[in-house]
Formats: structure tokens, C-alpha cells, sequence
């Protein structure tokens, strides 16, 4: 297991609700030994005028996911996790339903960490492929 202590998604989800990925309705799903999954309600608060998926949410998708991977990696106590640098590849479009996240760790180190997410549609084709790099830093005073 790559956690720093055993988490479930009863409390991951439990966190507080004043952030984007809330505001997205982001639910965490599963997490497994070395991955962790979320997923997002393709909806009008999601879509782009088009009325399809907007590559920004599929972004905060993949962040909000890689963001908490890095937050249960590291000792609360000591280290905070803030994103670096975010890409993603846009793959075809999704007008309903949910995408779904899969997160998994390319890099953990001392003071940076970087994530590969998977975003698939309902229908388990892949939509959006999304790499972060998350410093970790001292806690504030």
C-alpha cells in the first residue's frame, strides 16, 4: 500500500464541501492498495456551450484526484500538496452520464509526486488522459 495510513471513502469524501470539486459534485469511488478513483456528473454544470463534457472540468477531475492521492501519501501533520503543473488530452467527446477517474502514482518522492489519470465514460472508453505534478511543502506555521 502506498498510503501513508489506511483510508476509506466514507472519509475522503467526508472532507469539507468549500472547494470546486464539491461544487462538481466530485465522488470518491474506490481506494485500492496503489490507486484511487473519483468520479463527476457530466451535466449542465459541467458542459461547455456545445452541450458536451468541458475539457476544464475533466481537468479538475484529474486534479482533485491527484491532489488528494498526494494529500493521503504525505504526513498531514508535516506536508500540504499543491499542484505544480496539470496537462490533459482531450480524447472524444461525453454529453451525459458520469466520467469516471483512475488515479495512479508515476513518481512518489520527498518533494514532488506525479499522477497519471484516466478519465473514462459511462461506457469505459477513455475520454481524457491527465498528468499532475504535485509539490510537497513544509505545513504553514
Amino acid at each position: 500500500m502506498i498510503w501513508f495510513r489506511e483510508y476509506n471513502v466514507q472519509e475522503i469524501n467526508g472532507r469539507p464541501k468549500n472547494h470546486i470539486g464539491a461544487l462538481l459534485d466530485i465522488e470518491f469511488m474506490e481506494i485500492g492498495e496503489d490507486f484511487v478513483t473519483a468520479r463527476m456528473p457530466v451535466n449542465e454544470r459541467t458542459h461547455q456551450p456545445y452541450g458536451i463534457l468541458h475539457g476544464g472540468a475533466s481537468v479538475v477531475l484529474a486534479e482533485t484526484l491527484g491532489s488528494v492521492a498526494s494529500s493521503m501519501v504525505i504526513d498531514w501533520d508535516k506536508y500540504i500538496g499543491v499542484g505544480l503543473e496539470v496537462n490533459a488530452n482531450h480524447l472524444r467527446p461525453v454529453k451525459s452520464g458520469y466520467v469516471t477517474g483512475i488515479c495512479k502514482s508515476l513518481h512518489i518522492g520527498g518533494k514532488t509526486h506525479v499522477w497519471d489519470i484516466k478519465i473514462y465514460n459511462d461506457k469505459g472508453k477513455m475520454n481524457c488522459i491527465s498528468r499532475l505534478t504535485v509539490a510537497i511543502i513544509p505545513r504553514p506555521q
